[in-house]
């Protein structure tokens, strides 16, 4: 798990750069708590705005979910030893229909790769529609198992698109059948990124 947690995360804040056009410095909503000198050896804050940041939810491991269109990015990282990690990504996109594209393209990954398994060992993921947040959302679990049993290690994820902007809140960690309250966080923050965003998305 903590192999698979340090490739994700080197993914993610690959090529720390400038603000990101569109995105103003501090909109996301744990842009504060990374910016906050962490004395903690066992914790770490990336931020990045490389447009071609890997999308946060990525069954395939392809790193080609979502990338074309994009025109800012914004991707908060935390981990923290042995196992966790959490995930805020804001992507907006050239116009509304890249971002659905964006979108279809999740879906498309959930379908094709939902399923993989090594040596006995396999990794799932499910996803269910949301209802009443944004223009578009998912709720998205990956899983270990092993053989039919659910095993230690997953993650945890809500994808909303508000108009021509894309928004990923992950938790990632030693969990295990997956049940509601998983989420309770990351739809609470998809909530209020959803309240705010079209201050600098194209929403109508």
């Amino acid at each position: 798990m903590q192999k698979i947690i340090a490739l994700v995360c080197a993914a993610l804040v690959a090529g720390t750069a400038a603000a990101a056009p569109g995105i103003p410095k501090g909109f996301l909503l744990y842009e504060k708590a990374a910016a906050t000198k962490d004395r903690d050896p066992e914790t770490n804050w990336k931020v990045s705005d490389s447009p071609k940041a890997r999308f946060a939810v990525d069954p395939c491991g392809r790193g080609a979910v979502g990338k074309a269109g994009r025109v800012a990015a914004r991707t908060v990282t935390f981990t923290g030893v042995p196992d966790f990690m959490k995930v805020e990504q804001v992507l907006l996109y050239g116009s509304k229909a890249a971002a659905e594209q964006a979108m279809a393209q999740v879906r498309a990954a959930l379908s094709a790769c939902g399923a993989r398994s090594d040596s006995g060992a396999g990794y799932r993921y499910a996803s269910t529609a949301v209802t009443g947040l944004g223009d578009d959302a998912l709720k998205v679990s990956g899983q270990a198992y092993y053989g039919k049993k659910v095993g230690i290690g997953g993650d945890r994820s809500v994808v909303v698109r508000k108009g021509n902007a894309v928004l990923v809140y992950l938790r990632a960690g030693e969990y295990y059948k997956p049940v509601k309250r998983d989420w309770a966080d990351q739809v609470k923050d998809a909530t209020r990124m959803t309240a705010k965003i079209c201050g600098i998305a194209t929403c109508a």
